[in-house]
Formats: C-alpha cells, sequence, structure tokens
C-alpha cells in the first residue's frame, strides 16, 4: 500500500512537528534528494518514504529554493529549475522541522549521495550535521540479488525493470518509495531482517 502527501507551503511546514504523519513512529524511513547542480549541497526536493511496521509505505515530497544557480544538467535530469521553486522554503526551514523526526527513525538511502547531501546542505547554512542511523539499500540490494553484478547493476534504474517496480525516477519521494521498495522485497528474498540487524556487513 502507498499513500503520498505533497508538503511545498510554507503554511505545511509551520505545522510540521505537529503534523500526524511525522508525529507517528515508523520501521524506517527512506530519504532521496534531488540537487540543483554539481555541488551535493544545493538540494532542490527532499523526498521521504515512511515504512510503518504492516509495510505500507506513505510518502512527503519538498520543493526548496537551493539560492544557487540551476545547471542544466540537472534540470533536463529531474525537470525541476528555478521558476519549481520560486517562493519555495530553504534547506535550513525543511530539515530543521523534521531534524527530530528523522534523528529517530534509521534512515535509508539509495548510494550514500543522499548522506552527504545532506551534510553538505547543513554546512552550507551551519547547522549541524544531521545524526541518523544510515542504512545503503545498495548495499542491502547486492546482498539480495548478487547475480546482478556485471548484470545491469544494482542502481534504481536497473532493479525497476528486475523486481518490477513502478516509479518515477529522478522524483525524490518515488524514488526514496523505491528504495523503501528494495530493502522490503529484499527482506523477503533473503529473510534477513535489513533494518534492525545492527550491521549490513561488508560491501
Amino acid at each position: 500500500m502507498h499513500k503520498q502527501q505533497d508538503l511545498f507551503h510554507h503554511a505545511a511546514l509551520a505545522e510540521l512537528t505537529d503534523a500526524q504523519l511525522f508525529s507517528q513512529s515508523y520501521r524506517f524511513v527512506a530519504l532521496d534528494v534531488e540537487t540543483a547542480n554539481a555541488n551535493q549541497g544545493s538540494i532542490c526536493q527532499l523526498g521521504l518514504a515512511m515504512v510503518d511496521h504492516s509495510g505500507t509505505i506513505e510518502t512527503a515530497s519538498f520543493m526548496i529554493d537551493p539560492e544557487v544557480r540551476f545547471a542544466t544538467f540537472n534540470i533536463q535530469l529531474h525537470g525541476i529549475g528555478p521558476e519549481t521553486v520560486a517562493g519555495q522554503p530553504r534547506f535550513v526551514d525543511v530539515i530543521n522541522p523534521l531534524r527530530d523526526f528523522l534523528g529517530r527513525h534509521p534512515l535509508v538511502q539509495h548510494s550514500p549521495f543522499d548522506q552527504k547531501a545532506i551534510s553538505g546542505a547543513c554546512q552550507r547554512y551551519d547547522l549541524p550535521d544531521l545524526k541518523a542511523r544510515w542504512l545503503n539499500s545498495v548495499i542491502i540490494a547486492r546482498k539480495a540479488w548478487p547475480q546482478l553484478r556485471g548484470n545491469g547493476g544494482h542502481g534504481l534504474g536497473n532493479l525497476k525493470k528486475v523486481l518490477g517496480l513502478d516509479f518515477r525516477h529522478h522524483d525524490a519521494a518515488e524514488d526514496a518509495r523505491a528504495a523503501a521498495q528494495v530493502v522490503l522485497l529484499a527482506e523477503a528474498e533473503t529473510g534477513y531482517n535489513f533494518i534492525d540487524s545492527t550491521r549490513q556487513g561488508s560491501d
């Protein structure tokens, strides 16, 4: 099951910490970002996929004004440009209300890019780094489907084909949902609890 909630406006952010979606506890949260240019801290979209203990996934998406220029390559990749983020909140206005929520959940990312982007954006705004337990769904996918090494790999694009995932690539909320689905499918494939274990093992 999947539900999506789009939170693009200042009014929604002002009430974020009281919102029912973010007052709950989940088994884990998958996180994905899109960036305005090659600088990893230039986040222009943040996507979250909250997974409860029944496997239900709810997503939330935040458009963010990165306050930097957009590169043509990035616009073509994700379709987000200056017009898309005009009037949207800054990174600092999004991450601060979410900090406690994110910090108390295991965070899944598909490759280390997202953690580095969050750290880079925190540095840009002189904010403390986000303290959280990060897991990499690429490593999890490698454990579940080792035969994909050298055979398309474990990126979301190939996993979409191999696993029959239905999502819009390079939309942060959609990619976060896909990463969450990868974890759930990997656990079904292996019978292993990747979230609650204390280690993921070697790469």
